[in-house]
């Protein structure tokens, strides 16, 4: 059973202190973040950018073109190089990643998204403090994969940008491992090759130890923007620690996307409004 009723006593300012007073808030972005700040992978915004894509091959939104079998490497990078480009490179940070540093740069906080555009970092959060569970397209690695490193992919991409004519990149552009020389691929977590290099198992240990000193505090899971693409990386696990955690509020914002199981509702606040306005409005009664 679920619901997505509000708290009877909801306002903004009471969320605002809500936030102030805990000791601790675990922060979980999905995707609806950065479609709240504009960056949609689908409509005008893929056709800016992918219009003789999805003429010629009937892809329709940046997501599904990730997965197309293109048939050479040419073609694969001509669209993995605008892809993370235009979401990770040339592409600004976005209002509601600001003001959600404004409304938590001063407190203790922790995130974890599955998010792979590298906005919360390039937002002024602190690294320490930040788990890309899923990957980050600024980062390649070996397809097969023969070693736990990854690489990036900044300038190559630039360069593949540069030089690409008719879908395609030069071929002497195609990334190779420099260990095994099999094709590089991104730094994604699609299958079970996805590559958790020392950077990726450093996070996930300050998160858990974020998660275990504060699990007698007073804490607010704060959940942006968290669809049902992956739910059990981010909203599953916070359902379940409101539920066994005594001392606990559960926020979730997310535009018509906020719910809760009726074993929570007590301790829960849903927000369907839109992500960016909401933050806005937040920052506004610091």
């Amino acid at each position: 059973m679920f619901s997505n009723q509000k708290m009877k006593k909801f306002t903004k300012s009471y969320l605002v202190e809500i936030l102030e007073k805990c000791d601790a808030i675990v922060v979980g972005i999905g995707a609806g973040m950065s479609t709240s700040a504009g960056f949609s992978y689908f409509g005008e915004r893929f056709e800016k950018y992918f219009l003789d894509f999805k003429n010629k091959y009937g892809i329709n939104d940046m997501y599904s073109g990730g997965f197309y079998p293109f048939e050479t490497l040419e073609e694969y990078w001509a669209w993995w190089s605008r892809q993370i480009f235009y979401n990770r490179y040339d592409v600004e940070i976005g209002e509601p990643y600001k003001n959600l540093f404004k409304l938590l740069k001063d407190k203790n906080y922790f995130i974890i998204t599955t998010n792979v555009d590298h906005k919360i970092q390039r937002a002024g959060f602190d690294k320490n403090r930040l788990y890309y569970m899923q990957g980050d397209y600024g980062l390649w690695q070996c397809s097969k994969p023969c070693h736990n490193k990854t690489y990036d992919n900044e300038k190559a991409v630039r360069e593949m940008i540069a030089k690409q004519e008719n879908m395609k990149i030069p071929s002497e552009l195609i990334p190779y491992c420099p260990k095994c020389g099999k094709p590089m691929t991104m730094n994604l977590r699609i299958d079970n090759r996805f590559v958790e290099d020392e950077g990726w198992h450093k996070a996930h240990e300050n998160y858990l130890s974020f998660l275990n000193e504060c699990k007698d505090k007073n804490v607010v899971f704060f959940e942006l923007g968290v669809g049902n693409n992956t739910p059990a990386i981010i909203k599953f696990s916070f359902w379940n620690m409101t539920k066994e955690w005594e001392n606990v509020r559960y926020i979730c914002l997310n535009l018509n996307e906020s719910y809760v199981p009726s074993d929570i509702v007590e301790k829960s606040i849903c927000i369907n409004e839109d992500i960016g306005k909401v933050l806005k409005e937040l920052v506004g009664d610091l």
